[in-house]
């Protein structure tokens, strides 16, 4: 017998919510209180032993304190805003450095002074919203349960309620109904208080510990991915200048040679001009061929016309090792093909690996596997040939490794030595 899980109740979602958000700012108190007080004790006491060599060690071990509750606060912010957690890349000392090299280190970096900062401002916000919360949490709690305790309430002859001054009487249904609908309305609007409160404090968390790091890990990885875009494009033109070179271009050249001795021999011997004229029309095919292989490397029509699963079709059916390909029909379908621009780097990834694999691999047999995921697109080329394949400048992988790179995507190679080899590309769509 099977058992089946039982879907989580919208209540229970709503309960485990509110117990998230009520903990994260009920425990930051503490915390923002342990973080203040090594900020201020530290800063203190490093801007009083300056005037020494003493004050720089102490200053430094604040910053790394500071560090230290900026990756606990880091911890807790998932659960609060739903993002994945991400820690910045803080500055290392080299291997080998010495003390001071050591001590200075976390001073050039400017995330570790945003995590101090971190430490004077939390207080500042979580002050109020803990109070807040507290304050919420009794109303909902004594107001709905006030009838059973209002009678437990010691009341003198000139003791006045808030419903008697609210002009609703001074028996004790009037109380009871008054306490017991404030009590209602903090327990109805509690959840939308304590994610607004939690909200409140996670987003100055954020804002100092991860955006900004965030943003220069975006700006980072832009930067990549230009570089591997311009790398990518001029491998990608020194290579079609280079075929065009060994190529085309040399057939060309001997056409005209051809043609030339044709002209010359017409008149005296017309039997070695058709000879001739029979080679040159040969050569002209083969060029036409050459120039035909090359636009497909470009861009080949059929990929434009009929999609990748057709035109990944055609590179299996030209490879020179066995190729078997699985491809996701719906990739060559109206509603189902990806960005021109992702389409052309599946297939420029596709075609590359099977180069590599006819040229250096020495397999019998390989399979190419594209499959599109959530939000992302996968590639995997496998052979069983003897492997060593890396992906180091100057390698036939490499090109692979720029283009998938400047799409925004990974790439991994798995070939240890005498294989099999994976080559297995992720590119976001």
């Amino acid at each position: 017998m099977t058992a089946v899980p039982i879907p989580a109740s919208p209540a229970r979602g709503l309960l485990s919510r509110l117990a998230r958000d009520t903990g994260y700012v009920i425990f930051s108190l503490p915390l923002a209180l342990i973080g203040f007080v090594l900020a201020v004790a530290g800063i203190s006491l490093s801007a009083g032993l300056l005037v020494t060599t003493l004050g720089l060690p102490v200053l430094a071990g604040t910053l790394y304190a500071a560090r230290g509750l900026a990756d606990l606060e880091r911890l807790r912010l998932p659960g609060v805003l739903g993002r994945p957690r991400v820690r910045p890349v803080y500055l290392t000392p080299p291997r080998g450095a010495g003390f001071w090299r050591r001590v200075f280190t976390p001073m050039r970096d400017p995330q570790s002074w945003l995590d101090l900062l971190h430490a004077f401002v939390r207080l500042v916000v979580t002050l109020p919203t803990f109070v807040l919360m507290l304050v919420w949490w009794a109303l909902a709690l004594t107001g709905t349960l006030y009838g059973a305790y209002d009678w437990a309430i010691p009341r003198g002859p000139d003791d006045q309620d808030l419903s008697e001054l609210l002009g609703m009487g001074d028996g004790t249904g009037a109380r009871i109904a008054l306490n017991t609908a404030i009590g209602l309305f903090a327990l109805l609007t509690l959840p939308l208080v304590a994610r607004g409160l939690a909200r409140v404090q996670a987003a100055v968390a954020y804002s100092l510990l991860t955006g900004v790091a965030e943003m220069r890990q975006r700006i980072t990885t832009l930067e990549e991915q230009k570089r591997a875009a311009v790398s990518a494009e001029a491998s990608a033109l020194r290579r079609l200048e280079r075929d065009i070179h060994d190529g085309p271009q040399q057939r060309l050249v001997r056409l005209a040679m051809d043609l030339g001795r044709a002209r010359q021999q017409l008149a005296a011997d017309p039997e070695a001009a058709r000879r001739t004229l029979d080679e040159a029309v040969a050569q002209t095919r083969e060029t036409l061929d050459e120039l035909r292989a090359l636009s497909r490397g470009i861009a080949p029509p059929i990929l434009v016309d009929r999609g990748l699963p057709s035109a990944l079709a055609a590179l299996a059916a030209r490879a020179l090792v066995p190729t078997e390909l699985v491809v996701d029909d719906e990739l060559g379908t109206a509603g189902g093909r990806l960005d021109p621009g992702l389409e052309s780097t599946a297939y420029f990834v596709v075609a590359e690996a099977l180069t590599n694999v006819a040229k250096h691999s020495h397999a019998t047999d390989c399979r190419v596997e594209v499959t599109r995921k959530v939000g992302r697109l996968e590639i995997s080329v496998d052979d069983d040939g003897v492997g060593g394949a890396h992906l180091a400048k100057g390698h036939g992988l490499s090109g692979i490794a720029d283009r998938v790179r400047a799409a925004g995507g990974t790439l991994a190679v798995d070939s240890p030595a005498g294989g099999p080899t994976r080559i297995h590309a992720e590119l976001p769509r």
